[in-house]
């Protein structure tokens, strides 16, 4: 196969499942973990791959927590949400719907308006000075119960920042039911928000079914495991409810055992709308440009096949109409550009 990372690297992307901690580069968490020396963080960006190395699943939500320890104010919150922002626009990210957990934030003693004024601040510098549209995902932060989720749907809903489209689930799925966060969902979807939480990263496939029947998914994060119900894959591929894949991930908390086994070849040949994203990208050593090599070789893509998986993201993406025609042809212009050459 060719080498297509320089095509990749200039090819306009969205991306639909990334989370704002997560995505602060070694830089920034030695910043912030030099800003809060308590913290067992290691300030030494070339320390932190160590410290990102992972055991298990419980073992990334241990370490992911010691970095959201690191985000106390609301100069913190600005700082990374701009540099997660710089990031993105380094690898020609157009659009991206961002993952936040502002119960973890707001219950470390963050003023929640100020909160919001913070993320509000950085995604509307992000979209002047670099061209990035940021949008929100609040979502629960599942491992903290029913306390968090009624928390998170009272800021979503009463305090529902401009850039805020969607509501989502995340952290452990083991001994985390899904129907358990059903009228949050409700009153979230009622008040105009899109239903994406994780389900099937490290349960099976009723856990989709159980975010799909119960919480209204119109995206699920992750769903790993749907490949091994059928009928669930046919529903999904029926109903156009895109995954979230994201590989690199669920290689580093240990959801597959290697790439090569990874399910995605499953979906896709089950005519599922599958989107690729990076997840915590630093954390996992990878950015999305990296994911789209990653799924190149797995689905042996070739340029139009990586545009292809492009304008998945912005068709399953809450963009406007207008926004998802806009970013759709540009992906084709560049494309065309890039053959003819």
């Amino acid at each position: 196969m060719p080498d297509l990372h320089p095509f990749i690297a200039g090819l306009p992307k969205a991306e639909l499942h990334v989370h704002h901690v997560g995505s602060a580069s070694p830089r920034i968490v030695a910043e912030l973990a030099s800003r809060h020396p308590d913290s067992k963080v290691p300030t030494d960006p070339e320390a932190l791959a160590d410290y990102f190395t992972f055991t298990d699943f419980a073992h990334f939500i241990d370490v992911y927590l010691s970095v959201v320890d690191l985000v106390r104010t609301p100069e913190d919150v600005r700082l990374l949400t701009h540099e997660v922002a710089r990031d993105m626009a380094r690898q020609n990210i157009r659009y991206a719907e961002l993952t936040i957990t502002p119960y973890s934030s707001t219950r470390r003693g963050i003023e929640e308006k100020a909160f919001m004024e913070a993320i509000e601040d950085a995604r509307k510098a992000a979209e002047t000075e670099l061209g990035v549209v940021l949008r929100w995902c609040f979502d629960i932060p599942g491992e903290a119960g029913l306390e968090a989720a009624a928390e998170t749907t009272r800021l979503a809903v009463d305090l529902r920042p401009e850039g805020l489209v969607s509501f989502g689930l995340g952290g452990p799925e083991i001994g985390v039911p899904r129907p358990q966060f059903k009228p949050y969902f409700d009153r979230a979807r009622a008040a105009g928000l899109h239903s994406v939480p994780h389900a099937g990263e490290t349960t099976g496939p009723q856990t989709v079914w159980d975010a799909i029947h119960e919480l209204g998914a119109e995206r699920i994060g992750h769903g790993t495991t749907s490949t091994q119900d059928p009928e669930l894959l046919a529903y999904l591929a029926e109903h156009r409810i895109a995954l979230e894949v994201c590989p690199t991930s669920n290689l580093a908390t240990r959801a597959v055992a290697d790439l090569d086994a990874h399910p995605v070849k499953e979906m896709v040949a089950a005519g599922v709308l599958v989107t690729i994203n990076s997840d915590d990208p630093p954390m996992f050593g990878s950015d999305l440009n990296n994911e789209y090599a990653v799924a190149a070789r797995l689905l042996e893509l070739d340029e139009l096949g990586l545009a292809q998986l492009a304008k998945n993201a912005v068709e399953a993406s809450f963009m406007d109409a207008a926004g998802k025609a806009k970013l759709s042809d540009e992906i084709d212009t560049y494309t065309a550009a890039w053959l003819a050459r």
